[in-house]
């Protein structure tokens, strides 16, 4: 604290022992990447609703006790909130359901994979969510993504047109919306399965263009 001389630091808050030199400060963002507006599920957002009515409940009780420095998750007293409150119950909920052994840090990982799974690849978007500074931190994480969905397809592809399994009997084609014929060695069914997914169709169509 001496050494920065208040450099970037908005605010020193109060020790919870007199004995401790320790002290827990609120800074400004490290880049401007981490100054960010998030857009939030509706049951996220509901979640909070109800954290603040609890906090707006505790505040009316303790009155001049609680400490109130505008924070979104504070201590019941109004302070900041240790990395214990996090650290302590995901390590009991580890134990309690036999999960892998993760740190909490390990979630943004997970959220860029999943947003990427679920917009098609949107790396802009989700860039702007997890608020990495350079894209290539997000683009590592969808690679192993491609690569998990070209292992899928290759599968697809060899039980598809080698092993003529049914994979998905509820699956049927539309083919008032396809007029090309479809050869009596290839499935229907497992023909649309295939073209369902996105880079599969990109895939032949380049294929289909080479061979004209």
């Amino acid at each position: 604290m001496d050494a920065l001389d208040g450099k970037d630091v908005l605010l020193v808050f109060p020790t919870n022992h007199k004995k401790n030199s320790t002290v827990r400060i609120l800074k400004t963002p490290k880049t401007e990447s981490r100054v960010r507006k998030i857009f939030l599920p509706k049951s996220v957002a509901n979640m909070l609703v109800d954290w603040k009515a609890e906090q707006d409940e505790m505040k009316e009780i303790l009155g001049d006790e609680y400490m109130d420095y505008n924070l979104v998750m504070a201590s019941t007293f109004g302070l900041p909130l240790g990395d214990g409150a996090i650290r302590g119950p995901l390590k009991k909920l580890i134990e309690d359901y036999n999960l892998p052994p993760v740190v909490f840090h390990s979630f943004r990982h997970s959220s860029v994979t999943y947003k990427l799974k679920l917009n098609g690849g949107d790396i802009k978007a989700v860039q702007g969510n997890s608020g990495h500074a350079q894209v290539n931190m997000v683009t590592d994480v969808y690679s192993h993504i491609l690569d998990d969905d070209r292992r899928k397809n290759a599968e697809l592809f060899e039980e598809a047109f080698y092993e003529k399994k049914n994979l998905d009997p509820q699956m049927h084609v539309q083919q008032e919306n396809n007029n090309a014929p479809v050869a009596d060695e290839v499935d229907p069914e497992l023909l649309a399965k295939v073209l369902a997914n996105p880079e599969m169709r990109a895939l032949l169509n380049s294929l289909a263009k080479t061979m004209k």
